[in-house]
């Protein structure tokens, strides 16, 4: 009995031995297979040829092994599976046409985003340049459409009034320097003692520019008074500005007259009182009729206005209809930000799915041979047309329990 029992174990521990050797077998060439077919894949002179290999050819031979693995391991379980041996051998094959399919998918995959990669950068170079010749543009013609707006709504004349102040205090850098050594020769005879250069020169620039300024307020009181018809502001406003003029002839544009004297003389020219008060008379009512006429008449009444905090209204500006709110100047900026956005979401969602699909097709292709073995069928049905079909195909437990409560 025992000699029995030693001989059946002897037996079955042979033919264990025996099925264990052929399986191994079977699958002993795979191991040097996949080692050579990797190493080709893995080997490069240069950095740039490695990583081009690895990029076209390492999931689809990972794919390649698997496919081999998973093959010759569920040909081996078809004696555990005779009742369904058909199906098993189907989905090998069917699992071999999806990897065959899914490599080519890859590589197409990869071309097809790299001609939209280039679509998007030549797009995004059009785009760039675009931007900056708009901005180019934009930054010479919007000073003009400032302008042109300006001049088309009534308003205050924000251009008068900054030639104003510029021109007054263009006039005003002119004579302080005009006026520096006569000024600091009287307040050194006055006090006794050196004058300061330099605060002499921002005391006397202040002084010039309210003077200057003031002068393009008398003309325009003047110029009212007429328009009214106020006998009384009309002599005293003409005394004003005869007084004013005096006072810039005899002080600013007198000076400016005597710097021109040495040249006179040269010419054979000799200026007396009367000359040199007559040609700076003279000097000052071209240059206050030529800029009072282009563009001190419509910023004088803005300086006043805004000097005595006064509404600067103008006659008809009602029927130009109101002045939009802040809403209406962010209502488009904010609407072509929003679109933006969503443009950029679309576009990032593609190049999601450009760089995803293939890689994830290819790695599927490779799981649905481990589902073979396992399940005797694959799992993911291939190809993927969107991520929504990859997110659905990943809940597997839910299906392996339907099918369970078939």
């Amino acid at each position: 009995m025992l000699q029995d029992t030693a001989a059946q174990t002897q037996q079955w521990s042979f033919i264990l031995s025996q099925l264990f050797d052929w399986v191994m077998t079977g699958l002993a060439w795979i191991v040097p297979f996949q080692n050579r077919v990797l190493g080709y894949v893995l080997q490069g002179d240069n950095f740039w040829r490695l990583a081009g290999t690895a990029i076209l050819l390492l999931l689809p031979a990972a794919a390649l092994i698997a496919g081999i693995w998973g093959t010759m391991v569920a040909l081996y379980t078809i004696p555990f599976r005779l009742a369904r041996s058909v199906t098993l051998l189907q989905s090998i094959l069917m699992a071999w046409w999806d990897t065959l399919r899914m490599v080519w998918f890859y590589w197409a995959g990869m071309v097809r985003f790299l001609v939209v990669l280039v679509g998007w950068v030549w797009g995004l170079i059009k785009t760039s340049v675009q931007l900056v010749w708009g901005t180019l543009k934009g930054a010479v013609t919007s000073p003009l459409a400032v302008l042109d707006a300006t001049s088309r709504r009534p308003g205050v004349p924000w251009p008068a009034f900054f030639l104003l102040i510029v021109w007054s205090a263009v006039e005003a850098t002119i004579f302080t320097f005009t006026l520096r050594p006569t000024m600091s020769e009287l307040l050194a005879d006055l006090t006794g003692y050196e004058v300061n250069g330099f605060a002499l020169i921002v005391i006397l620039w202040i002084f010039l520019a309210i003077i200057i300024a003031g002068s393009f307020a008398c003309i325009h009181v003047l110029n009212e008074a007429v328009k009214a018809r106020q006998t009384g502001n009309i002599i005293f406003m003409i005394l004003v500005e005869i007084a004013v003029a005096m006072f810039e002839v005899l002080f600013l544009y007198r000076e400016l007259v005597d710097a021109m004297t040495p040249w006179l003389a040269q010419q054979g020219i000799q200026l007396g009182v009367f000359g040199t008060i007559g040609l700076a008379f003279f000097g000052w009512v071209g240059v206050r009729g030529m800029t009072w006429f282009l563009f001190g008449r419509f910023g004088a009444p803005a300086l006043i206005g805004l000097l005595g905090r006064q509404a600067f209204a103008v006659e008809g500006s009602a029927a130009h209809g109101s002045t939009p709110s802040m809403a209406d100047y962010w209502k488009g900026p904010i609407s072509a930000l929003k679109a933006e956005r969503e443009w950029f979401r679309k576009e990032a969602r593609e190049v999601f799915e450009l760089m995803s699909l293939p890689v994830l097709q290819v790695v599927a292709a490779g799981l649905n041979f481990a589902f073979v073995v396992f399940t005797g069928r694959g799992h993911f049905t291939l190809p993927f047309k969107s991520i929504e079909d990859v997110l659905a195909a990943s809940h597997f437990p839910a299906r392996v329990s339907g099918e369970v409560a078939r």
